[in-house]
């Protein structure tokens, strides 16, 4: 890329990303202490990329979605999963019109820009399974009939990670399609503290700024795809990628036996995305190790299947993948 392009781009980028730091700090004066959250919900936004949020109940995991959804002209709906919730539900079914004497379709709650798949694992399969389509193709088949989803469209699914009665864990399928899979943490004290200031009142009169157009949005993705990535970072994201496959082969022959299933290369393709839309967020026109470094846990955390060895000597996800970016060599 010549000097001229890097430097309009870098000035595109400038420009446009200023939108989404005013997003950021918009969501910032609802949603007290969860930065990182945020932040990893606006990147999926650029990415085009869904979102798995884990964390005990009470931490605002369903209110940061709505603020989120709030912030954009966009179309929100929230499908609270539980245990008799039919795919219908969810993508919409046939109905019968006897005036007609046709079948119409009745399209389910689906058909939005952003939805909110709350408590997830409170369906079975076969309900979580229809989403499938829709996160992967963008488009939905009521009977012979296939609709496009409107653009953005952003699933951000939630679990709590505590109670499992009633529950159904995710199949492996499903759960890979998320860009990110998010924990989010208790906050600081410092912060639960602002969070009482601004929260415990019964009338709560919160600041609302205008909201973003998509248009924005798809702007951005142009200006991400042309973020430069050199050869020494891919051979780095397919370095990480294939480590969690084969980690004898990167020097890591000791926990070769801890990993029952490595990442998929679905998970190659997000870490370079996740890291351009990272770049564009800090004004850069190219990607360097800290991107990767920055997102690559998000993505990698639920696509390592541990082995019984390792849930039998407590060892998790997050030891393995501190493991791998500790061994690969940065470039």
């Amino acid at each position: 890329m010549q000097n001229l392009e890097l430097d309009k781009l870098q000035k595109d980028i400038e420009d446009l990303s200023n939108n989404f730091h005013d997003l950021k700090t918009s969501i910032n004066k609802v949603i007290i202490g969860q930065d990182d959250l945020i932040e990893k919900l606006i990147i999926s936004l650029l990415a085009d990329g869904h979102v798995f949020i884990e964390g005990v109940p009470g931490l605002a995991k369903t209110l940061t979605v709505k603020t989120l959804a709030s912030k954009i002209e966009s179309t929100f709906n929230r499908i609270q999963f539980t245990p008799d919730l039919l795919p219908a539900d969810i993508i919409g079914t046939l109905i019968y019109n006897q005036k007609l004497s046709s079948f119409e379709v009745k399209k389910g709650p689906i058909f939005a820009n952003i939805i909110l798949a709350d408590e997830i694992n409170r369906s079975p399969a076969k309900v979580q399974s229809a989403l499938l389509e829709a996160m992967q193709e963008r488009q939905i088949s009521i009977g012979e009939e296939t609709f496009l989803l409107d653009r953005p469209f952003l699933v951000l699914a939630t679990q709590n990670p505590v109670e499992q009665e009633g529950t159904y864990p995710l199949p492996e399928a499903q759960i890979d399609r998320f860009m990110f899979k998010l924990i989010v943490n208790y906050p600081e004290y410092k912060d639960e503290l602002t969070i009482l200031k601004q929260m415990g009142k019964i009338n709560q009169n919160i600041e609302s700024n205008n909201a973003i157009n998509p248009n924005l949005i798809f702007q951005a993705r142009n200006l991400i795809d042309k973020i430069y990535i050199s050869d020494n970072i891919e051979n780095y994201i397919v370095s990480i990628v294939q480590s969690t496959r084969r980690p004898s082969d990167y020097g890591m022959k000791d926990i070769n036996e801890l990993i029952t299933l490595g990442a998929s290369p679905r998970a190659t393709i997000f870490l370079a995305v996740a890291a351009k839309a990272n770049a564009f967020l800090n004004n850069r026109g190219y990607v360097i190790p800290d991107d990767i470094r920055h997102i690559g846990p998000d993505i990698l955390r639920h696509r390592i299947l541990l082995s019984y060895e390792a849930e039998a000597e407590e060892i998790t996800t997050e030891n393995l993948i501190n493991r791998i970016f500790e061994t690969i060599p940065i470039p």
